[in-house]
């Protein structure tokens, strides 16, 4: 039974609109600002049972995705708060359109518009990985559709770092008990069963990117079959069914004629049980989307990714040799001031934002064909689910919700001690099912299709605000200082620091020319190697805490 929702919070500035959803610890509601005059979704914690540590967390993920905000495909935050009764709360940008699962209850998208829409998401994640973060729940309900009718990525509250850390925002709902109810400060690992790889059914589930790769080839492949990639129709598709088709790599093929072949190699490769036999990376994913829309004559679409790096001149003074034709370049994602519109004939009195990215590159065009790289993963049979016994219910729907299993140290919380093998996925899965622990929470979508019946606004309190939420969720940023280069000029060594230090505080890093990806330190010290004799460097350092991370600080070798 769906929860009603609480009353929404008076905030200074905001005119309360109407109701948009409702999830396990929050509601958002539409709300207009008044200056600058836009309307704008905002996402509220529920009043009950709030701590410090939950107000924290909350405003964790406002900070989060503040950091990925400048991205064309990933909802904007514009404001993080505590309301005068107490309650945190986040606004963000509205989107009008529906969400991919509820465009997806009308018809399957078109295979252009699904590859199109597969590389501008894969952008999306690949920026977040850049920060250090693991977005851990993509699939087509997390996908909303701007102003612009762009697909817009939400719904960090189950992320993690790239360690895999458990995610924050989750919360265990026993059986009987209503989502937002007190479940004794219990965590649980986040997933939604249809899109999730098998790493996360393990015993000690460790997500990385790869992970959220899978959900995103996951999350392409049912935007073309209109259903999950696990699911078969007349069959049972129950959670435990999905778990093992997953584990076992069983797809449903896709059925569609118009679906090349070539794209169906891609998805499937990125939907690959292991890890090590997947995409290694979102842009590399995004790369063989591209190729398949090259093979079938459309213009490749843009991945759009931060600008790691800018052009270094040589010794000579002059501009380095351009990367190959077909390489991905890192761009700058720009929020560019729109022109003065053409007088209108009742048009939108404000335009709530304008930021397509721009991107000018004086290299060629990519070629048609990417010789580095081969997608030639056979197909394997998809293994057939065993008919249900006569006189048995069937299951046809998904439960497309986010479900929050259990952590290992909770299900063996106060059992005696014992040596031996570790405990299999099946006993796992056969454990929380005995033991009527399932962890359902509806992830907070923010689907705006359907709007609920305005909610009566509260009386005014005078409650006081309490600040510690945003202190709290704050990370201090890294102190760098200036690198030392070695006596061989082959590595330089800067030293790092940041006040406030906890326990468990990382470093992670990037050099600046964008070469070696993102890693990480314990610090304090941090060595960039492989240097030319007489070549500066420069790097770019966060401190990482948990699931949220601070300002990147740069420092350059003297």
């Amino acid at each position: 039974m769906r929860r009603q929702a609480a009353a929404p919070p008076e905030l200074p500035g905001y005119k309360y609109i109407d109701h948009l959803g409702s999830g396990g610890f929050a509601d958002v509601y539409r709300y207009e600002q008044r200056l600058p005059r836009r309307q704008v979704a905002v996402k509220v914690l529920l009043a009950d049972d709030l701590t410090g540590d939950t107000r924290a967390q909350f405003v964790g993920e406002a900070n989060l995705m503040a950091q990925l905000s400048a991205h064309p495909y990933i909802v904007t935050i514009f404001h993080a708060d505590v309301s005068a009764d107490g309650r945190p709360y986040f606004v963000m940008e509205y989107c009008p359109g529906p969400s991919l699962a509820t465009r997806l209850k009308r018809e399957p998208l078109g295979v252009a518009e699904a590859l199109r829409t597969g590389i501008r998401i894969a952008g999306a994640v690949a920026t977040a990985h850049s920060a250090g973060i693991l977005h851990r729940d993509i699939k087509p309900a997390n996908v909303l559709t701007n102003s612009y009718g762009w697909p817009a990525l939400t719904d960090f509250g189950i992320s993690s770092n790239l360690e895999g850390e458990v995610p924050e925002l989750t919360m265990t709902v026993m059986p009987g008990q209503a989502p937002g109810a007190t479940t004794g400060g219990s965590t649980a690992v986040g997933m939604s069963v249809p899109w999730s790889p098998p790493e996360l059914f393990e015993d000690d589930p460790r997500a990385d990117p790869r992970s959220d790769v899978y959900s995103l080839a996951a999350t392409v492949h049912t935007l073309l079959a209109g259903r999950s990639p696990f699911e078969i129709p007349g069959r049972s598709n129950g959670a435990l069914d999905l778990i093992g088709r997953i584990e076992r790599g069983a797809i449903t093929p896709i059925g569609r004629p118009d679906v090349p072949t070539s794209f169906v190699e891609v998805l499937r490769k990125g939907m690959a049980p292991k890890p090590a036999d997947r995409y290694q990376s979102a842009v590399e994913f995004a790369r063989a989307l591209q190729r398949v829309e090259l093979e079938l004559g459309y213009a490749a679409t843009g991945i759009e990714v931060p600008n790691l790096a800018e052009p270094q001149p040589d010794d000579r003074g002059e501009p380095d040799e351009p990367d190959a034709a077909d390489a991905t370049r890192a761009r700058t994602v720009q929020s560019v001031a729109a022109q003065p519109p053409a007088a209108p004939t009742g048009g939108l009195a404000d335009v709530t934002r304008a930021r397509a990215p721009i991107s000018i590159s004086p290299q060629p065009a990519p070629s048609p064909v990417d010789d580095r790289t081969v997608v030639s993963r056979p197909s394997a049979p998809a293994a057939t689910a065993p008919a249900p016994s006569p006189g048995v219910a069937v299951s046809t729907e998904v439960d497309e919700s986010t479900v929050l299993r259990p952590r290992q140290d909770e299900l063996t919380a106060g059992a005696p001690a014992a040596a031996g093998p570790k405990r299999s996925r099946a006993g796992l899965v056969v454990g929380l099912v005995a033991g009527g622990i399932v962890a359902i929470v509806v992830a907070v979508s923010v689907v705006f299709a359907s709007v609920s019946p305005p909610t009566p606004q509260p009386e005014t309190t005078t409650a006081a605000k309490p600040e510690d939420a945003v202190v709290e969720a704050s990370v201090p940023s890294a102190v760098v200082a200036p690198g030392a280069i070695s006596a061989d000029g082959t590595s330089a060594t800067f030293a790092v620091s940041h006040e406030g230090a906890e326990d468990g505080d990382r470093y992670r890093w990037t050099r600046a020319d964008g070469i070696g990806g993102t890693q990480s330190s314990d610090g304090p010290q941090i060595v960039v190697e492989g240097l030319t004799p007489g070549q500066a460097v420069c790097i770019d350092v966060a401190v990482q805490r948990g699931g949220r991370t601070s300002e990147a600080q740069r420092g350059c070798t003297q």
